[in-house]
């Protein structure tokens, strides 16, 4: 494997990791909105933590679509 391959390699798996911890952040905001949902009575603070929750999933969902290709990029960069 030549230097410049190795180097990509590094930053791809750098990304990846980026990714990992943005992924773990992004879940705790969905159990948190979650959370805050689940115990608010307020309708107007209910609406809010419902904009909340579906924000944070559909981030969930493009940060699992980014970090699985980046997965497939690293396994290309393998062969």
């Amino acid at each position: 494997m030549n230097l410049n391959k190795k180097r990509q390699r590094a930053l791809m798996i750098m990304e990846r990791q980026k990714l990992r911890a943005e992924i773990e952040r992004t879940r705790s905001c969905i159990d948190s909105a979650r959370n805050h949902f689940e115990q608010e009575v307020d309708p107007t603070l209910i609406d809010c933590f419902i904009y909340e929750l579906n924000a944070a999933q559909l981030r969930y969902q493009f940060l699992l679509r980014r970090f699985k290709n980046l997965e497939g990029t690293i396994y290309e960069h393998l062969v």
